[in-house]
């Protein structure tokens, strides 16, 4: 494999572990191996995407690569740099606390109104995590 353009487009954790399950998926159906490692990289990177507390650790994904464009028509009015907007997706943010840490100067930049619409717009168009049940305890144990 030879790359031609490094670093062209910057991808998304879901475009990855689309691009990986398929790719999966294409190798086993044309019987690929592919370099000695492949496989063996594949596995961890996607067990680390599904893993918790990632977004994608929900089953069924609450969303995919499709959702991307509209994500993106719904944010655009608030003028979200491309890095924040990466973040986004990858870190799906459903408090406010946790969206303040991805975009930068978020409360010089929007007012708490419009910090709640755009946690509104990503917990709508992303999903939300699921609520833990109350005899759960902080360490993950039930």
């Amino acid at each position: 494999m030879k790359i031609l353009e490094a670093q062209s487009a910057v991808l998304t954790n879901v475009e990855v572990y689309t691009f990986l399950s398929e790719q999966e998926k294409r190798y086993q159906k044309d019987d690929r191996k592919g370099p000695a490692n492949l496989g063996t990289l594949r596995k961890e990177v996607l067990q680390y995407l599904e893993g918790p507390p990632g977004p994608l650790s929900q089953k069924p994904m609450p969303y995919d690569a499709a959702v991307i464009p509209t994500l993106l028509k719904k944010l655009r009015q608030y003028h979200i740099t491309k890095g924040e907007l990466i973040m986004i997706l990858n870190v799906r943010p459903t408090e406010n606390a946790v969206l303040n840490t991805v975009i930068e100067d978020m409360e010089d930049r929007f007012s708490t109104e419009q910090q709640e619409e755009i946690l509104n717009i990503i917990i709508e168009t992303l999903g939300q995590f699921p609520q833990e049940e109350d005899g759960a305890q902080e360490d993950g144990t039930v």
